[in-house]
């Protein structure tokens, strides 16, 4: 395999995992510690972790070799919407799996990591 794309992958596989790290712990300290409802609290999470993922995959990741064609928020909102797709998969299973397994509301970042996986395989 080519050393670029595999330096790539590992990269996008470091900025995922940082970004469910966010995602949990916004999620954790929302539901658990603030009392925010769950699923409010999931798409709090959800939403501040696409946006750390964006800025670690921008100046990381998805370096640009010339200037920018794009500004920052056009850029940001072309990421949101590729998020956004595979969002009713993240937040379904994470909602199914309270649904159908109510004590793991308590433990919000067990159905979180089901659906992080789903949404990554999507």
């Amino acid at each position: 395999m080519n050393p670029a794309l595999l330096k790539k992958i590992f990269s996008f596989g470091i900025v995922g995992g940082v970004g469910f790290a966010v995602d949990a712990g916004v999620l954790t300290l929302l539901s658990s510690k603030m009392g925010v409802n769950v699923y409010l609290a999931r798409l709090c999470s959800f939403t501040v972790a696409v946006f750390v993922t964006w800025m670690l995959n921008r100046k990381w990741v998805i370096k640009a070799d010339g200037p920018r064609t794009t500004t920052k928020t056009n850029e940001y909102l072309s990421y949101l919407s590729v998020q956004i797709v595979g969002a009713p998969i993240n937040l379904g299973i994470f909602s199914l799996a309270i649904f159908y397994f109510a004590s793991l509301k308590a433990y919000p970042v067990i159905p979180l990591a089901f659906g992080s996986v789903g949404g990554m395989f999507f």
